[in-house]
């Protein structure tokens, strides 16, 4: 059996309020565990019930997703992700660490921003074997066994860039003080330019972009764990010069002002 992941993060809407929902996720093989962040399942079932709204905030990750009426490779998307989900489905997805897909890939990864493409144009015809092997299952760990399977055969050479920028980036999330780019150029002993070079090609955005990402990230996680500081506390905490500043980005990211948010969330834990 794989091993099961961390709790994800990101999900603006924690639980559905009616109906059944699954969200599973496993972590890579050892092989694979320097390309690919972990394995992902999503079910639902809904029934005989209303269409309900699913919206989660971007990572810095390309995904390998599989779903009918077919699979596709994405690369970063800038907003946040809306899905209507309606009567019966469930969908399965790679996760790759940030970095992680540009040894498979060949290419900057910057050009996959907010597209997609074929799996078959980087894994070839065991893409189409994959595809219908996920498609004929809906157990995770066969799931993740066919995925290590499709990855496992077009397993690239060590890419040292490749694992120096996931670490990087595992950095920026973990670390609530890298709230700017010449903070981590102190931090890698990279210039602006280098660093910016190396995200665009093996992360697909900038490190302005993956610093305010995982910022408001830990925004979100604050709120749905029922924190409430002020307002300025927060912003400030996060590396923003002031409580506008913050609320905009917020807004314009999650689509609506952070004490909307926190009063959505209120009013689901009740209902």
């Amino acid at each position: 059996m794989s091993t099961p992941a961390p709790k994800p993060r990101g999900v603006l809407h924690p639980r559905l309020p009616q109906g059944e929902f699954q969200h599973e996720r496993r972590l890579p093989g050892a092989a694979l565990a320097g390309f690919v962040e972990h394995y992902w399942f999503v079910a639902w079932d809904l029934r005989g019930l209303p269409p309900q709204v699913q919206e989660t905030l971007p990572h810095p990750s390309v995904h390998l997703v599989v779903e009918p009426p077919a699979a596709r490779i994405y690369g970063v998307h800038q907003g946040r992700f809306t899905r209507t989900l309606e009567e019966q489905g469930r969908v399965f997805g790679i996760k790759f660490r940030p970095g992680g897909f540009r040894p498979f890939y060949g290419h900057d990864v910057a050009t996959l921003l907010d597209r997609s493409c074929d799996p078959r144009d980087v894994f070839g015809p065991a893409a189409a074997d994959f595809e219908a092997e996920v498609l004929a299952t809906a157990d995770i760990d066969r799931l993740a066994e066919s995925a290590e399977r499709l990855l496992l055969g077009r397993l690239p050479a060590p890419d040292p860039l490749a694992e120096r920028v996931a670490n990087i980036v595992a950095d920026i999330a973990a670390d609530r003080s890298l709230t700017a780019v010449d903070r981590l150029c102190e931090r890698t002993g990279l210039n602006p330019r280098t660093l910016q070079r190396l995200f665009k090609g093996y992360v697909g955005v900038g490190p302005k972009w993956v610093i305010n990402r995982y910022r408001l990230h830990e925004a979100i996680a604050q709120l749905q764990a029922g924190q409430a500081p002020s307002w300025v506390d927060l912003a400030l905490s996060l590396g923003y010069f002031d409580q506008a500043h913050f609320i905009r980005d917020f807004r314009a990211l999650v689509g609506c002002a952070p004490a909307e948010y926190a009063r959505r969330l209120a009013a689901q834990s009740t209902g």
